[in-house]
């Protein structure tokens, strides 16, 4: 059986935020607590949804999402995430799904706060694009993963009969945070 628990986050270097490093090791908890870990590649259930299966149990166990840290990360540019120092200390390019992304979205915008108007405010809080270039820099997934995440969203609202981008409802004077973590979870849902 594998085990998900990870080493200690490494301390952070000088210049680099602490809640940046905080950050990072949150996102790999959640990650890791979201990899499917079998016996055999053929295998498509973990041990603990077999184990639940068999108990007559409901659903797999599952891990509660990570509380991201964000004080100082949140409000650098987001320019400065992108430089490789940054990256790498903060989990560097690391493959992400699809739904994986825009659950992450949301923990973004939970953790630093929504915006209107903006991709983000000078006190880091973030609307959808915002928290999503937030998890592009730190390498949570590539252009492919950030294009595909954003045809969830305007799926989701296309359904809906908004015809909308995800951008402008997201600016829209009538929306509410609510609105908006609904709507990525939405997504992240059918992207699963």
């Amino acid at each position: 059986m594998t085990s998900t628990l990870l080493p200690p986050a490494p301390a952070p270097a000088p210049g680099i935020d602490a809640d940046a490093a905080q950050l990072v090791l949150d996102i790999e908890h959640y990650l890791a607590a979201r990899t499917r870990t079998t016996a055999h590649p053929l295998v498509t259930k973990t041990t603990a949804e077999l184990v639940a299966e068999a108990l007559g149990t409901t659903g797999p166990a599952t891990a509660p999402a990570p509380e991201l840290p964000g004080r100082v990360l949140r409000i650098l540019p987001d320019w400065v995430l992108r430089f490789p120092i940054v990256r790498h200390r903060h989990g560097g390019s690391r493959p992400v799904t699809v739904a994986e992304h825009l659950e992450l979205t949301a923990l973004v915008i939970e953790r630093y706060g929504w915006a209107q108007g903006a991709h983000r405010t000078t006190t880091g809080r973030r609307c959808i694009l915002g928290a999503q270039a937030v998890l592009y820099r730190l390498g949570m997934g590539d252009d492919t993963t950030v294009a595909t995440a954003g045809q969830h969203l305007q799926d989701v609202l296309t359904a809906r009969g908004c015809t909308s981008t995800y951008a402008a409802w997201n600016d829209h004077p009538d929306r509410t945070r609510h609105d908006v973590l609904a709507l990525i979870r939405e997504a992240a849902k059918a992207a699963s």
